[in-house]
């Protein structure tokens, strides 16, 4: 019997992270700047504490009066219980994951510690990897 992919495999193990006590208009920047939809809020010594999400940001756009936004820190905008999976969860239980929950990717989390991230994509890409392996159609086949 082949082995399961697992997530650790898949996932991307270099995730731009954000600290707590940043400043909220730093990390809007920050997250256009590095052209992503969140990111990871970890503590100096890398232990997930949350996560920064467009979503998050636009709560503090819709809080500005009269073109003035709001000042903070990430702390107080995040979403602080962020869904994780075990990098070793085998990524068909996580694309079962992914359909219960409207989410583009979860964080991944070893001993409380970020260890990385996973996507929808990514998902899709170890599938599309593992049916050219057991002989079905090969990704260039693709139309």
């Amino acid at each position: 019997m082949a082995k399961l992919p697992i997530v650790r495999d898949q996932m991307d193990k270099h995730v731009a992270t954000l600290f707590p006590e940043t400043d909220i208009l730093d990390a809007v920047a920050f997250l256009v700047e590095k052209r992503v939809t969140g990111a990871p809020v970890v503590d100096r010594s890398g232990k997930l504490i949350g996560i920064l999400t467009e979503k998050d940001c636009l709560r503090l756009v819709a809080k500005g009066v009269e073109g003035r936004l709001p000042r903070g820190t990430v702390a107080t905008y995040m979403t602080s219980e962020p869904q994780t999976v075990s990098p070793t969860m085998d990524i068909y239980y996580a694309a079962g994951l992914f359909i219960d929950r409207d989410f583009r990717r979860f964080l991944v989390v070893e001993d409380g510690k970020l260890v990385g991230a996973i996507t929808r994509f990514d998902i899709l890409r170890a599938v599309s990897a593992n049916l050219a392996l057991l002989g079905g159609r090969a990704p260039a086949d693709a139309k």
